[in-house]
């Protein structure tokens, strides 16, 4: 799997060889732009050390947020996105054996169990793990059985409705235009 989402080489190759970097990208996907959030998975490990789970829930969290703080951050909220993270980390160490994919991999479960792991999650709601779930499916080879089904439209080709869907820089213009498209529509209908 070769992952093209944050366009810095460095950035998207540990999201394509690391389980975890790539959920933390996830994580970290919310008021910032795609490529950010994705990019901060290297950007941890960087200026730790590592991105391994019992590494980063182990980490002292002051040194933590120190971390996501550095110019360039991590997040906009560096404060309480390294505490998302470590939790996220300490979730994936004790209830997962440190492997991130061991969420949509062990026993060999079905689209809606994956979904339901991944709700479970600290920082995961409805909406985040089906989109984790529909780049599991579309670019990272997830085979479970109605994985389609779970994500919801975020599963269906097509749609560039999330990161699931960005292979290229064209895809990613698509995927922003239809994000900035239901943003509008919302203002709209919201008045």
């Amino acid at each position: 799997m070769d992952l093209h989402i944050t366009g810095d080489a460095a950035a998207d190759r540990l999201l394509s060889d690391d389980a975890f970097a790539l959920l933390v990208g996830m994580l970290l996907d919310q008021q910032v732009a795609m490529e950010t959030a994705f990019a901060g998975p290297e950007k941890i490990r960087e200026r730790t050390g590592s991105i391994e789970p019992a590494s980063i829930a182990a980490h002292d969290p002051e040194a933590l947020v120190e971390a996501f703080k550095q110019t360039p951050a991590v997040h906009r909220y560096p404060g309480s996105m390294a505490g998302r993270v470590q939790a996220l980390a300490a979730a994936v160490r004790d209830d997962w054996g440190g492997e991130a994919s061991a969420i949509w991999t062990q026993g060999d479960p079905d689209g809606a169990e994956v979904l339901k792991r991944l709700k479970a999650l600290p920082g995961f709601g409805e909406q985040k793990a089906k989109i984790f779930l529909a780049l599991l499916g579309k670019q990272c080879g997830l085979e479970a059985p109605g994985w389609r089904e779970a994500a919801g439209h975020y599963g269906a080709d097509g749609t560039f409705a999330s990161v699931a869907d960005i292979v290229d820089p064209e895809s990613l213009a698509k995927v922003r235009a239809t994000k900035q498209a239901a943003k509008a529509a919302a203002k709209a209908a919201n008045g």
